[in-house]
């Protein structure tokens, strides 16, 4: 019968040549398709993450071009409200200009050697403080006046001077105004310019001094009658009981 020799130690010789080439670092055709899968699922995944990467950039690049032209928007209409707030001021200062230029006019004409009208220059500034007023208050800033005789409010008012009086029931109040306050939505944005009143004790004091004197005069005065008064009653007391006696 014919067959392969048994090798050394009852090994056939097929199986020794397996073992040999699995020694040698063989592989074996299972052991090969499985890393070539593994390796082909690697590439897979990578080139899976490769494509997310792209896509995360392109949203980010996406994002990062509206936010710029969002903002781009937001200055935009920034600067439109801007110049729509400035155009109440703008057309105050139109009118000022205007007025400006015909004083400027009226004074350099042929009448410039008579003295200015004092009424109507008072009038001029007048409607010109009112004008700025007026632009102020289209951008939400109100004027608030203070009248003399009003208690000082140090929230509301900037003393710029004070004025000695005598009276104390003037002390702590408003006696001239310099400057109107303007405020907005309830906040003071420049106080008013105010004199306030001081009580004057060194007038006080010597009022006071002379009064005291006055009173102690009139005692003494006073005193000294009733004792001339009192003598010439004793005088006479005295005469009657020599008489008598």
């Amino acid at each position: 019968m014919d067959g392969a020799a048994p090798a050394a130690g009852g090994v056939s010789a097929p199986a020794a040549t397996a073992h040999a080439g699995a020694v040698n670092g063989e592989a074996a055709p299972g052991e090969a398709a499985r890393t070539a899968a593994f390796e082909a699922g690697i590439r897979d995944a990578l080139a899976a993450l490769t494509a997310r990467l792209d896509r995360e950039h392109e949203r980010a690049a996406h994002r990062e071009a509206v936010i710029d032209r969002l903002h781009e928007e937001n200055q935009r209409l920034r600067r439109g409200e801007l110049q729509a707030m400035l155009e109440p001021v703008r057309a105050a200062l139109y009118r000022l200009h205007d007025q400006a230029r015909r004083e400027a006019g009226r004074l350099a004409g042929p009448g410039a050697a008579e003295p200015p009208d004092p009424v109507r220059t008072a009038g001029l500034f007048s409607a010109v403080a009112d004008d700025v007023a007026d632009a102020l208050a289209r951008l939400g800033v109100e004027r608030f006046t203070v009248r003399p005789g009003e208690p000082y409010d140090a929230s509301r008012h900037r003393p710029v001077a004070v004025t000695p009086v005598a009276d104390p029931g003037r002390d702590g109040l408003v006696t001239g105004v310099q400057a109107d306050g303007f405020e907005q939505s309830g906040k003071v944005l420049r106080k008013a310019a105010v004199s306030v009143g001081r009580l004057d004790r060194t007038a006080n004091g010597t009022a006071d001094g002379a009064g005291t004197a006055a009173n102690g005069t009139a005692d003494t005065a006073r005193a000294g009658a009733g004792r001339h008064a009192a003598a010439g009653r004793g005088e006479t007391t005295n005469n009657r009981l020599g008489t008598d006696g």
